[in-house]
């Protein structure tokens, strides 16, 4: 509670570096703010290409099967990866000023929420242009991307906290992350696994998330809770687990870094 209500007097703090790294992170290039939705949507083409085409996974709609579960997981790597490092990226702030230290991987996490909350934009657009029918199911978005978020802070105080102290980290995310891909289902569906198989990836707690944003966005149905709340269990105990763990380590960043 302690760590909340310091947070809370120090919000203004988060909402500027939020504001500061959205601004500057295309500063400077010619197409600005549009590769927020350049990047995913080459991505998008090159894997639209790739499996139906090359690798024979037959799926309706794949274009729109493959982006409302791509855009959510830029969003969940993209967090991951730039809050690892986001104490070391901050030391000369760490080094001078008091300031609550979990601003900086918070505030990557907020950063790249914005950025997927822009590219919905693409989304609702494109799945409207392929046919998809939006229902009301649609306005319980907003609770899974919270799922989500509450899922990505906790790892991310959890992996900042640690990278001050182990740098070969940031290695082992990166290698991590791209076999976390393949093993949620967002290329492909689930249902091409054989049954044991698939009981066994739904532990990954990405599983759930990625196949609510298709249940509301997609096919218009509900999420389905019961699975969901797995990942509201495991992305609150990650959450729980990582202030602790940023609160114990954070004594000694500035002397580590």
């Amino acid at each position: 509670m302690d760590n909340l209500k310091e947070l809370i007097s120090y919000r203004q703090m988060l909402v500027n570096t939020v504001r500061r790294d959205l601004r500057s992170r295309y500063k400077g290039s010619f197409l600005g703010f549009l590769w927020t939705f350049i990047n995913p949507l080459l991505q998008l083409i090159v894997y639209s290409i790739v499996f139906p085409y090359l690798l024979r996974v037959q799926q309706e709609n794949y274009p729109m099967f493959l982006f409302v579960a791509l855009l959510p997981w830029i969003f969940f790597t993209s967090s991951v990866q730039g809050a690892t490092t986001s104490i070391t990226a901050g030391a000369n702030l760490v080094k001078k000023i008091y300031f609550p230290r979990i601003i900086l991987p918070l505030s990557v996490v907020c950063t790249n929420l914005m950025n997927y909350i822009y590219g919905l934009v693409i989304v609702f657009a494109a799945l409207l242009l392929t046919g998809v029918h939006l229902t009301l199911n649609v306005f319980w978005l907003p609770i899974i991307i919270l799922i989500e978020f509450i899922f990505i802070v906790g790892l991310a105080f959890i992996l900042s906290a640690l990278y001050v102290k182990f740098r070969d980290l940031e290695h082992i995310v990166g290698v991590v992350t791209f076999v976390w891909f393949y093993l949620t289902p967002i290329v492909f569906p689930i249902s091409i696994f054989p049954e044991h198989i698939a009981q066994l990836i739904r532990y990954n707690p990405m599983v759930p998330i990625i196949e609510s944003f298709r249940n509301v966005l997609l096919y218009g149905t509900q999420p389905n809770w019961g699975l969901l709340a797995y990942s509201v269990l495991v992305g609150v105990a990650l959450l729980l687990i990582g202030v602790l763990i940023f609160t114990k380590s954070e004594k000694t960043f500035a002397e580590d870094l």
